[in-house]
């Protein structure tokens, strides 16, 4: 029982002691660590691309249209989203526009792009009747792929969409 509470003990002394050792070594110390770590998106960090997003997700958009200084609008959506694992999406809504609604059921569909870094980062383009222009999205993947989520790049929206199993 004892040499199991000091085992315990150690696995925690060991990372402090190597710590407070860097941080009495001065800066030389911590940057040679700082360059033996991998940055995020190199190798050993993070492989995503178009691929680890495939497959159908289902989503929620939410938050407000920006239509003309001081002028706003809120902004709800949900629907079924298709990635096909090289870079194009489709999917349809049914979408809510300060409380009107666009077209009835998930009558609303789209058709677009999308790119995925090796840091699961991204961007998509999409085209829907819902805007004039298309629609540029910054996007970030989690969960091994599980879950996308989005900003709009203009107006304050943003989405979650979560992969349908």
């Amino acid at each position: 029982m004892q040499g199991n509470s000091l085992l315990k003990s150690s696995m925690f002394a060991v990372p402090l002691l190597i710590v407070f050792g860097l941080l009495a070594s001065g800066p030389s110390a911590l940057a040679q660590l700082n360059q033996s770590l991998p940055a995020y998106g190199q190798s050993g960090f993070r492989h995503c691309s178009d691929r680890t997003i495939a497959g159908d997700y289902g989503f929620l958009a939410e938050g407000v249209l920006l239509v003309a200084p001081g002028v706003s609008l809120q902004f709800r959506a949900n629907g079924v989203a298709h990635f096909d694992g090289k870079g194009n999406l489709s999917w349809v809504e049914h979408t809510v526009i300060d409380g009107v609604l666009q077209q009835p059921g998930f009558g609303t569909a789209a058709t677009g792009t999308y790119s995925v870094d090796p840091d699961c980062t991204g961007t998509a383009i999409v085209n829907t009747p819902n805007s004039k222009d298309p629609l540029s999205f910054g996007l970030v993947i989690v969960k091994q792929g599980s879950e996308v989520r989005t900003v709009l790049d203009t107006h304050a929206i943003t989405s979650v969409f979560t992969r349908i199993d």
